[in-house]
């Protein structure tokens, strides 16, 4: 029976980070993955293949659209889809194997196999039974479910399976507005699909600065996706490969189908925790989620828990600073996770991002506060590479003027939002970041002009 200090159940962001944590603070560490790779659904199925065939497919609309503007003629660009997910495969191996190197480096064990706690320090992965003083739970999540609609990783898909689908579909139809459908989405129309977006509420992306969000679907509507929002969706029949979606309008009651080739189904995730025996050990859950205190303690002793399968945003970079602070408060130290400085990114072209309040929820708090904008349009650089659309705003007390929030939809937003991320860790003020010089000619430009824009204004505009 192996013994160690810390045993981690998944190997995602949160899991993986907390293990290499674990191991710089000398704590004899080990993680259970029943994947063939590590890195969870991030690295493997999530984030990272995604972004693959995002870049791949905005590097199409550059050749398409901008090539011929900027004098680079020649041979048009044709889609080898074969090859596409051959350099996506390549991404996800290079992302994973880094991983491995890493633990390798780091003396970390790798349990192979699904894991459960039969009691409190103790994993059992496989036939064999490990005991560990603390144990932490980064099980992550997985895709959620639709009353009536039958996934079959085919025709009717989750992101997993739009990650590898056999050929590009003529139509598709994406079930839910949120981050994972519209950026699933842009790539399938970039790659000539005709794509149709349907949700539930009255809006896209929901917890998104309401400004933001109708730009958002502006722009995306422009791109060629279409939009039918206030929709339930009653069921999909699928037959010969094919699929009809039925949805009914909140507004009117009316009833409607559409035809595809393919079904995403991107209706958020949930916490996924089956088979780790917590039921038997009396570990409290709450709405499906494991029950931590502040210090991501479950209610019994020695075991932990992490990430996706907590309450709170389900972000892989949320996952990795829980996973970097619990393996610290074992170690003894005494970190602290800063909830109100997440920021959230959604992938697409313009890419949107945020920090802190939208300015819904400052005016349901009552807080006085102001705003700072700068449009794209304003950007040098962003005119010179064909990135002009969107803008950058900045949310600041009204009387202390420190930053409360920023949005970014823009070219490199997911990039630019960082900046403000570190001002609000320090408490800065809108000003602060005004005064502080940025490199011309930068998209960062914009949100110093932003900054600006919270005092006397912007300089070009």
């Amino acid at each position: 029976m192996a013994q160690y200090d810390v045993i981690v159940i998944g190997s995602g962001p949160g899991g993986y980070v907390c293990a290499i944590r674990c191991a710089q603070l000398g704590l004899k560490t080990a993680v259970v993955e029943g994947r063939e790779t590590l890195g969870g659904t991030c690295l493997n199925v999530g984030c990272i293949p995604s972004k693959a065939l995002l870049h791949a497919t905005e590097m199409l609309h550059e050749a398409e659209h901008n090539f011929a503007e900027m004098g680079l003629k020649g041979k048009t660009q044709s889609v080898d889809w074969k090859q596409m997910l051959s350099y996506k495969e390549t991404t996800i191996g290079q992302n994973t194997g880094g991983i491995e190197f890493l633990f390798k480096k780091n003396k970390i064990d790798w349990l192979k196999g699904w894991g459960s706690i039969p009691e409190a320090g103790k994993v059992k992965v496989g036939d064999e039974v490990h005991e560990a003083k603390h144990i932490v739970v980064a099980s992550g999540s997985e895709p959620a479910s639709l009353k009536g609609v039958e996934v079959d990783e085919k025709t009717v898909v989750t992101s997993t399976g739009a990650l590898e689908l056999s050929k590009i579909p003529k139509k598709m139809v994406v079930i839910g507005a949120g981050v994972i459908g519209l950026e699933l989405g842009s790539v399938y129309k970039r790659l000539g699909a005709e794509v149709t977006v349907v949700e539930f509420l009255d809006k896209i992306t929901p917890t998104m600065d309401g400004e933001v969000s109708r730009q958002f679907q502006k722009m995306l509507t422009k791109q060629g996706l279409e939009f039918i929002l206030g929709a339930a969706v009653q069921g999909v029949e699928v037959g010969k490969g094919k699929a009809k979606v039925t949805y009914k309008l909140k507004k009117d009651d009316s009833e409607a189908t559409i035809d595809a080739d393919t079904v995403l189904v991107s209706t958020g995730r949930r916490p996924y925790t089956d088979g780790l025996g917590l039921d038997a050990l009396g570990v409290e859950m709450e709405r499906g989620m494991i029950k931590t205190d502040d210090h991501y303690k479950t209610n019994v002793d020695g075991i932990y828990a992490i990430g996706d399968c907590i309450a709170g945003p389900m972000l892989a970079h949320k996952a990795e600073d829980e996973g970097t602070a619990v393996a610290e408060g074992i170690a003894g130290q005494h970190p602290h996770v800063n909830y109100g400085v997440i920021p959230s990114v959604v992938y697409t072209h313009p890419e949107v991002a945020s920090v802190g309040k939208t300015e819904e929820q400052l005016k349901d708090e009552g807080k006085k506060y102001k705003v700072g904008k700068f449009p794209f349009m304003g950007n040098a650089r962003a005119k010179a590479n064909f990135s002009s659309e969107g803008f950058v705003k900045i949310l600041a007390d009204a009387e202390t003027d420190r930053v409360l929030g920023a949005h970014i939809i823009g070219p490199m937003a997911g990039d630019l939002i960082h900046e403000i991320c570190v001002a609000m860790e320090f408490g800065a003020a809108a000003e602060d970041v005004a005064r502080t010089c940025h490199a011309h000619p930068t998209y960062s430009e914009a949100v110093r002009e932003a900054a600006l824009a919270c005092g006397d204004g912007a300089i070009h505009v």
